[in-house]
């Protein structure tokens, strides 16, 4: 149970999001899709309004002060992604437009130039789309092959299979550290060890994950992790792709163009230092000191805190849908984070999410980029609820009431 102290917290945080302070369809809004998109605090508002108002310039390329603000304040950013997820190096982080662009470098830069026909990537039936489709692209330019190990009912990796899977054909495993559709917290720990002994290299989808726990990618020790800034409070197309230092040294640039270059001839290019060989053109500077901004408020409450006090708030939810009639809890993993999806009698899930939406409840409805999930438990979709540290037990109870009028409504 969360401290009661960390409880009467929780009413600050809630505080601290200007868009709740709303109401939609004449209800107060309950936001219920952070799985999608978060949230910003005023203080990442704040932040990105600043340096529209005052510092924007581009960076790394200008002598005159505004660059050199704008400069100081990205590159700050990253240097607070570093202590964020514990990076060993400034290096090691590259700033992306998302997890999905993360993804795509990997397999385009890491392997493709490495893959063999015959090799395997090994991936779970539990991964979003951009976990998928990356690796699909370049099997099929290399010959390679995708190997994906099954989930069960509970909506859980079947472990064994998937480290049986994990052999000398293997070139790459890819893995979410929590399942965007389901919640499951997957075993990487045991993964990563597993191909870590075959000197296999791990990348890490966090998308889901970097909001919601504490994440060190050297205790770790995957090779690669990805994650997305509008996830965890800050702007959208902001992301990062963290890589050890000795494998993104190896790694050709996958775009080319301005600021990745140190020198530029017709004859042959001089590519530039880490991070920045994979950093081609303008990049959303004000996003990325936006998602500076949304570290520090991260950092300033505590990400055990935060973790206690969702997993409170998920285990009510949880509890509460179950004693919803006609429900149908949609993975049910012994170790989930901030999400649950569910079915109501035979609604159609995009009815349920728009008798929901009438009533200020928003929550997420269809495939949730995870088709392969729902084609195994035989379904089309399922309407999906999905926490953040400014939800409270008394969104739960609005939650609960909204679909019992639902199934009012089409009884």
């Amino acid at each position: 149970m969360i401290a009661r102290a960390e409880m009467v917290n929780a009413h600050h945080w809630r505080a601290d999001f200007p868009a709740l302070d709303q109401s939609v369809h004449g209800n107060p809004l309950i936001y219920l899709d952070s799985a999608a998109s978060a949230q910003q605090p005023a203080s990442v508002i704040d932040t990105v309004a600043r340096y529209q108002r005052e510092d924007h310039s581009n960076v790394h390329r200008g002598v005159h002060t505004l660059s050199h603000r704008a400069t100081e304040a990205y590159e700050g950013a990253r240097d607070k992604i570093a202590g964020f997820i514990n990076a060993n190096s400034r290096t090691e982080i590259v700033l992306t437009s998302g997890t999905t662009e993360s993804i795509n470098l990997v397999a385009q830069s890491f392997c493709r130039p490495r893959l063999q026909p015959g090799d395997t990537i090994v991936i779970s039936h539990l991964e979003h789309h951009a976990n998928i489709v990356p690796w699909q692209l370049v099997c099929e330019q290399t010959g390679a092959e995708l190997a994906v190990a099954p989930i069960d009912e509970r909506g859980e990796i079947d472990v064994e299979a998937m480290l049986a899977l994990i052999d000398d054909k293997t070139f790459l495993v890819g893995i979410s550290h929590v399942a965007n559709a389901l919640g499951t917290i997957c075993p990487v720990e045991r993964i990563i060890e597993h191909a870590r002994a075959r000197e296999i290299p791990v990348l890490v989808d966090g998308a889901q994950a970097v909001p919601h726990m504490q994440v060190d990618v050297q205790a770790l020790d995957c090779d690669f992790y990805a994650f997305s800034g509008h996830k965890m409070f800050g702007p959208t197309g902001t992301g990062v792709l963290w890589g050890r230092e000795d494998l993104l040294d190896t790694m050709p640039p996958w775009q080319g163009g301005g600021d990745m270059i140190l020198e530029v001839t017709f004859d042959r290019t001089t590519w530039n230092e880490l991070p920045y060989k994979f950093e081609a053109g303008t990049p959303n500077i004000s996003g990325v000191i936006g998602l500076g901004a949304a570290i520090d408020y991260l950092r300033d409450i505590g990400m055990q805190n935060v973790a206690a006090y969702e997993n409170d708030v998920h285990d009510y939810m949880v509890a509460e849908l179950a004693k919803v009639d006609g429900i149908r809890l949609v993975g049910e993993a012994r170790r989930k984070a901030s999400v649950q999806s569910f079915l109501l009698d035979d609604i159609h899930s995009h009815d349920v999410g728009t008798i929901l939406d009438h009533q200020g409840v928003a929550i997420r409805t269809g495939h949730h980029c995870a088709m392969p999930v729902m084609q195994y438990f035989g379904i089309p979709g399922t309407a999906r609820a999905s926490l953040a540290l400014y939800n409270n037990r008394e969104d739960i109870d609005r939650l609960v009431a909204a679909l019992q009028k639902a199934r009012e409504i089409f009884a």
